[in-house]
């Protein structure tokens, strides 16, 4: 592999023009498409075989216009102090917002709040109001309007809020990318100590981003995408084409530094780092297409828009970026005309080359310490509650979150998320009888607040029974409820020859954190077991990859525990921005594993595949060690550093579920990179000596040698004549 990335890298660097142009085109072309094909994203998280989606399918194909898949809106009433809302006063401004309501451009329907929907004391009332099309259709102008309507009613001196899943809008990014871009560029000078060098992996990163997300756009016109889909490829997208053209230009700017010329030192590059940024890019895809494993849409779309930004992030690191230092020339060095060598010789006395030998000098304290520190920051997971995001997540200031605690009030928790119970008695002899058994049984389980009459379809063989929990939508309490009514369905069905199943959207959120648990270990198994065959493919060694897997583990869990103290406990939730604890986001540890499991392969693999070159070279283990270590801390250092600054940029952001996966992945890198990459890794390969290199022999004949270390190249003849190239190309 490397002998062929060294002559892609030369031939990037002499046709750098071509390179460019062809880059240039492309980006142009998904630009164009993206503008003009493109479509809306959805906030949809129905799984597929799921029983609420099986109860809403049945819904839609037994009512026609289903009423569970129109977006709904609760527009809540409040009296003011000491009034009711039957007040005549009050009853008309009740009465002209409800008619203002109406008018909505989508609105279906808007039910009398004063007509059933009004509490004891008439203090605080409801109006439903149903839309014509699902949620992920409501477009910001129908959101407007219905905000709007609630003017009339609030200028007569009442309360009103608005929540609902019609009010459900795409997350916005503020500032985040900004901040990253910001942290990366400081990062990325003080490295170098050129302006120019710290500028190409910058510019590689937003011409990757842009690609990736222009074809995103471009896709969005022919598939159903998540509205978090383009955040999670943008987060890995700067990222990872970051952290792939650092590794790079550090090993450009070190053959420049030992006397090589610029084709040269492109080629060596790309086919030393460039051999690494290959197999890290690998381990990322493999771990985010395999994400299609747990079977859930929209978990499978974020994953592949995510693998996509990977990959467009190795192929300019592979092909644009060695054009790019062409273009540059000497200028890449700096002012003084001599690169800093970021990978300086292993036997000066540096902090990292210290670090190293005093790991290795004590390597089963380290490996206790680390292990330890990580044991204890983990300890929060074992109280890992997983739900989605919901009104009452909503920051306290917003009207949806004012409209969920007038609810509570009035009304009581569990009016926020009511159940849909469906009997399909399409086979029982007496339809009404079995449909009025199916209410009478739920009304008799524990933390029922209330059952409505069964409302049937045309047909008459299927009905609809409104259930109303006296817990809160997210509480375990509603989650036991909602499988004991499940329980009641076989002896429904022995006794009267009908089902039952619940849905709505209570119940489609316990659903997906039921299937998002299950997916956790099958998910985790298919990525280890695929990492580890191509680990054992880079190192030639079983060792070293089990080891990587272990520190893997270890991150992840920890990860975990950290996310459910900030945001499950609530502490330093000031600290993040954390308004709201509840449980955590059901799709945050499938994505974390995913993205968390490639990230750190990155850095094995650009760490322990320098100690491995040491080792191919002559090196004794400890030697090997010490010395690779110091070749790559410093980059590796100042990667992490730009990756974590990347991921803290989006804690800032105001959805819940990009906060939460910015805060998971920029603790998850700094925990992985800087305890377990940087002090476990070093300091169990100590301990390993030479068995950490081992290789069955009959396994040893079975894999190719893709020679990562670049072996080959070291061997090499003495450069071929180069080709015409214009003046000041960094020959």
């Amino acid at each position: 592999m490397a002998t062929y990335l060294y002559r892609l890298g030369r031939f990037s660097f002499y046709r750098r023009k071509l390179v460019l142009a062809i880059w240039l085109a492309v980006l142009g072309l998904l630009g164009v498409g993206a503008a003009t094909l493109s479509g809306p994203t959805s906030d949809d998280f129905a799984i597929p075989g799921t029983e609420a989606q099986q109860a809403q399918d049945l819904l839609s194909e037994r009512f026609g216009e289903s009423p569970a898949g129109g977006a709904e809106a609760r527009v809540v009433f409040a009296a003011p102090p000491g009034e009711k809302l039957t007040d005549p006063q009050n009853r008309g401004a009740v009465d002209r917002t409800v008619a203002a309501l109406k008018t909505g451009p989508q609105v279906a329907q808007v039910s009398d709040p004063l007509d059933g929907t009004v509490n004891e004391g008439s203090t605080i009332a409801y109006a439903r109001v149903t839309f014509k099309v699902p949620a992920a259709e409501v477009t910001d102008a129908d959101r407007e309007a219905l905000l709007a309507a609630a003017e009339p009613g609030r200028d007569a001196g009442l309360a009103v809020e608005a929540g609902g899943d019609a009010l459900q809008s795409e997350p916005e990014q503020g500032l985040s990318e900004v901040i990253g871009f910001g942290v990366a560029a400081v990062v990325l000078t003080i490295t170098f100590g050129s302006l120019i060098a710290a500028g190409l992996p910058l510019l590689t990163a937003f011409l990757g981003v842009a690609a990736t997300m222009a074809g995103i756009q471009l896709a969005s016109g022919f598939l159903d995408l998540s509205s978090s889909t383009s955040t999670l490829a943008l987060m890995l997208g700067i990222a990872v084409s970051i952290d792939y053209a650092l590794f790079i230009v550090s090993r450009y700017r070190h053959e420049l530094a030992v006397g090589r010329t610029g084709a040269e030192a492109a080629g060596r590059a790309v086919g030393t780092a460039g051999s690494a940024v290959t197999f890290a890019g690998l381990t990322v895809l493999v771990a985010l297409t395999a994400l299609a494993v747990v079977n859930i849409p929209v978990l499978t779309e974020m994953g592949l828009a995510a693998a996509g930004a990977v990959a467009v992030a190795v192929l300019i690191a592979l092909t644009l970026l060695p054009a790019l230092v062409g273009f540059a020339g000497r200028r890449i060095t700096g002012r003084t005309g001599h690169a800093r060598d970021l990978e300086a010789d292993g036997a000066r006395p540096t902090l990292s080359l210290r670090w190293a030998r005093a790991i290795t000098r004590r390597p089963i304290l380290t490996v206790a310490t680390a292990v330890a520190v990580l044991g204890i920051i983990a300890v929060p997971a074992l109280d890992l509650r997983l739900g989605l995001p919901g009104d009452n997540m909503a920051s306290p200031d917003t009207t949806q979150r004012k409209a969920y605690d007038l609810m509570t009030t009035g009304f009581g928790a569990g009016y926020n998320g009511p159940l849909l119970v469906v009997v399909d008695a399409a086979g029982s002899p007496d339809p009404k009888a079995a449909a009025t058994a199916a209410a009478d049984t739920i009304k008799a389980l524990p933390g029922v607040v209330s059952v409505s009459p069964p409302t049937f379809n045309q047909a008459g063989d299927t009905a609809m029974v409104s259930v109303i929990p006296a817990s809160a939508p997210d509480s375990t309490e509603t989650t036991d409820l909602v499988h004991a009514i499940r329980d009641a369905d076989a002896d429904l069905r022995a006794d009267t020859g009908a089902d039952l199943s619940v849905t709505g959207t209570t119940a489609v959120t316990i659903d997906i954190a039921a299937k998002m648990g299950d997916a956790l270990v099958p998910y985790l198994a298919v990525i280890v077991v695929l990492a580890f065959l191509l680990l054992t493919l880079l190192f030639r060694s079983v060792l070293v990859p089990l080891k990587a897997i272990a520190g893997f583990l270890l991150s992840v869990v920890a990860t975990f525990g950290a996310v459910v103290a900030v945001f499950q406990w609530g502490w330093l939730a000031d600290v993040f921005g954390v308004e709201q604890t509840g449980p955590i986001v059901s799709l945050l540890p499938v994505i974390l594993i995913g993205i968390v499991f490639g990230l750190a392969m990155d850095y094995e693999v650009f760490l322990v595949s320098r100690m491995r070159e040491e080792h191919v070279h002559g090196a004794s283990p400890i030697q090997a060690v010490t010395a690779g270590y110091a070749h790559g801390a410093r980059v590796v250092t100042a990667a992490a550093i730009i990756m974590i600054s990347v991921f803290a940029g989006f804690v800032l952001a105001p959805d819940p579920l990009i906060k939460s996966i910015g805060f998971a992945l920029a603790a998850a890198i700094l925990l992985d990179a800087f305890l377990v990459r940087m002090t476990i890794v070093p300091a169990a390969m100590a301990l390993l000596g030479r068995r950490a290199w081992a290789l069955p022999r009959w396994l040893d004949r079975l894999l190719p040698n893709v020679d990562v270390e670049g072996e080959r190249l070291q061997d090499a003849v003495p450069e071929p004549p180069a080709l015409p190239q214009p003046v000041g190309a960094g020959r």
